[in-house]
């Protein structure tokens, strides 16, 4: 900055000398602010992510899942099936016999109960759009057929939730409506 003198001759103005100790003091309350905001709204988002955590119903009461939350994402796993021995006259001769993941493409997995099946996995809560909460990113298992699908949560204002299991796009899939257990 120049300032001008009688004589037309132009002077420096100095600035006044800036206290490090304040510079310090500002940056560090600076810090501690943006610390607190994402502290806050990392505790929202997991609060309204965890919307989904318990016990749900699957269409005909066929099974019971029960969402967790794990490392900030969410899963699923069968707690109960409706009927959980094969049925008396099935066709490969399973009568009576506990359900396992048959159809899973890795054979290791054959013997592996139904119940206990993790069968929704590293779904993430996207967010709250159109007044319904939103997870995505993760696949859904359907040991009927041994294929995992990506998915789609939404929490509906009634308190179900619509999964949609899809490949490629959600275009191309199917959604299951599921209730909480009570």
């Amino acid at each position: 900055m120049k300032t001008s003198l009688h004589s037309g001759q132009t002077k420096a103005t100095t600035l006044p000398a800036v206290n490090p100790v304040l510079q310090i003091i500002k940056v560090a309350l600076l810090a501690a602010l943006v610390t607190f905001v994402w502290a806050l709204s990392s505790t929202y988002v997991w609060a309204n992510g965890d919307k989904i955590v318990g016990s749900w119903i699957t269409p005909d009461d066929k099974a019971v899942v029960e969402i967790y939350q794990q490392d900030g994402q969410y899963f699923g796993k069968f707690v109960s099936l409706k009927e959980p021995t094969y049925a008396v006259g099935h066709a490969d001769g399973l009568d009576g016999q506990v359900k396992v993941d048959r159809n899973n493409p890795d054979a290791t997995q054959h013997t592996q109960p139904v119940i206990g099946l993790v069968m929704l996995n590293g779904m993430t809560y996207a967010g709250e759009k159109k007044g319904k909460h939103n997870w995505k990113g993760g696949t859904i298992y359907d040991p009927g057929n041994g294929k995992a699908y990506k998915c789609t949560i939404k929490l509906n204002a009634d308190g179900t939730l619509d999964l949609r299991g899809y490949i490629g796009i959600s275009l191309f899939g199917r959604t299951q409506t599921w209730r909480p257990q009570q």
